[in-house]
């Protein structure tokens, strides 16, 4: 007898392949991005793009929140990626019904560390605005680690991967800029440090989009004080206030606390980075209530 459990996954494969398959031969009746999420990984990015879709003129994509077209997908072309979106129609509809245009989006947290992805979205998608959340470096590596470890991407301890980490990503960043179609496993999945190198990522980001089209978000404010958070969105996307949505926290993970040795020194790792940041922001951050700015 076939597993329940099987059979429900092939089907949800299988009804995922058949909207994409329509998606793709409609694509050019649907919408495209007006704004993207594009990381930090592990820094709130579910609870951003959960909170925004409850926004009445923010349609969400078709089928699910990262779609990884700018990264990982592509050679699959831009047909395929309009593909995940509402029909124009439904815009027209909602924009009937609420007198305002609505906007999509999705959420993909590896185009801010991937080297390539934020050329190809500034190509494809010309003036489209970009949603940047941070957190503090040191637990957003441990998050990671966890996240990984729990999706079977990793499978050494976290000591151990970021001991590991500067041999498993040497010289990946060159590999996928000079071949577009490579894809790196340990690029994607054991960036624990270097996603942590905020300004670096910030830095080359503005020169692709410029600061205007740009809106870092501290997350740790974002989760403590939402509300003035979610007004700064709004003000940067340029859409209508309509009442506070529920803030939620999602993909939380459970993990055992870290070794205050190991902390220390990731803090030591950090600090000169941070402090980079802070200088890139004109103010400080809040790390646990640190004043960064200060150091």
């Amino acid at each position: 007898m076939t597993n329940p459990l099987r059979r429900s996954v092939t089907a949800q494969r299988t009804a995922r392949a058949v909207a994409r398959t329509a998606g793709r031969l409609t694509s050019s009746a649907r919408m495209t991005p007006g704004f993207l999420i594009i990381g930090g990984q592990r820094c709130g990015t579910t609870s951003m793009y959960r909170t925004l879709r409850q926004h009445p003129a923010v349609l969400p994509p078709v089928l699910h929140k990262g779609v990884h077209y700018f990264d990982t997908a592509y050679s699959r072309g831009m047909g395929w990626y309009r593909g995940h979106f509402p029909l124009e129609a439904t815009a027209a509809r909602v924009a009937r019904r609420t007198g305002i245009r609505p906007v999509t989006f999705e959420s993909s947290p590896y185009y801010m560390f991937h080297p390539l992805a934020a050329e190809r979205i500034a190509r494809d998608l010309p003036g489209v605005k970009v949603v940047v959340l941070l957190r503090d470096p040191v637990e957003r590596a441990y998050s990671a680690h966890a996240h990984e470890l729990a999706r079977g991407f990793e499978t050494e301890d976290f000591a151990t991967a970021l001991a590991l980490e500067e041999s498993r990503l040497a010289g990946e960043a060159e590999r996928i800029a000079a071949d577009p179609d490579y894809t790196s496993h340990s690029h994607q999945h054991h960036g624990y440090l270097q996603r942590g190198h905020y300004a670096e990522h910030l830095e080359r980001l503005e020169a692709v989009f410029g600061r205007e089209r740009m809106h870092v978000v501290d997350s740790h404010r974002f989760f403590t004080e939402p509300e003035g958070v979610y007004d700064g969105v709004l003000q940067f996307l340029g859409l209508p206030h309509a009442g506070y949505p529920v803030f939620e926290r999602h993909n939380a993970r459970p993990r055992s606390p870290m070794p205050e040795d190991l902390r220390a020194r990731l803090e030591e790792h950090f600090a000169a980075h941070d402090e980079r940041l802070a200088a890139w922001l004109g103010g400080p951050v809040s790390w646990g209530g640190r004043d960064l700015s200060a150091r």
